[in-house]
């Protein structure tokens, strides 16, 4: 197991970690087979880099850090777009290059057709409009607290509706 602040070997490092590494993916993409897959491309991409001698907390740290970059990865490669953290204030504005093609945006209006309207609401006027949390929050009539909520929750709502479609 954990002794000293550092891990015994790999199977101790997983072990010790694929709980929280899961259930913080989980959280963010909605689908138990995402998550999966994702947790799976963590540690896999930790593997190399990462020393066994390392501490606990350093441990910890990269596998975060990993998540976040996996999780942008899969963002980028599901919707064209990196969706990380709903913590972050401002949303770059989509380069023209990474612009979705014409069945991306169809695809897209589809699943904001499907939400309910405050949901697809949030989501048109933060990812679409690129309007900060604020700026959204102020639009809709609402707290920011409640902005945040409301854009997490339609995430996993538009992360359903798009699995949906895909099986």
């Amino acid at each position: 197991m954990v002794g000293a602040d550092v891990y015994q070997d790999w199977e101790a490092v997983y072990r010790d970690n694929v709980g929280w590494v899961y259930q913080r993916l989980f959280s963010k993409v909605g689908s138990r087979p995402d998550a999966e897959d994702l947790t799976a491309e963590v540690f896999l991409a930790a593997l190399r880099p990462l020393r066994v001698s390392a501490t606990v907390g350093e441990v910890r740290s990269y596998l975060a850090t990993t998540a976040r970059t996996v999780l942008a990865n899969h963002w980028r490669r599901t919707l064209g777009r990196e969706l990380t953290t709903l913590d972050d204030d401002w949303v770059e504005p989509v380069a023209p290059e990474l612009s979705a093609g014409p069945d991306r945006v169809v695809e897209a209006d589809r699943i904001l057709a499907a939400l309910p309207s405050n949901y697809g609401t949030i989501l048109r006027l933060r990812f679409l409009d690129g309007l900060t949390l604020k700026e959204a929050a102020a639009q809709m009539g609402v707290t920011v607290g409640n902005a945040k909520v409301l854009q997490h929750r339609a995430l996993k709502a538009a992360a359903r509706i798009a699995e949906r479609s895909e099986a």
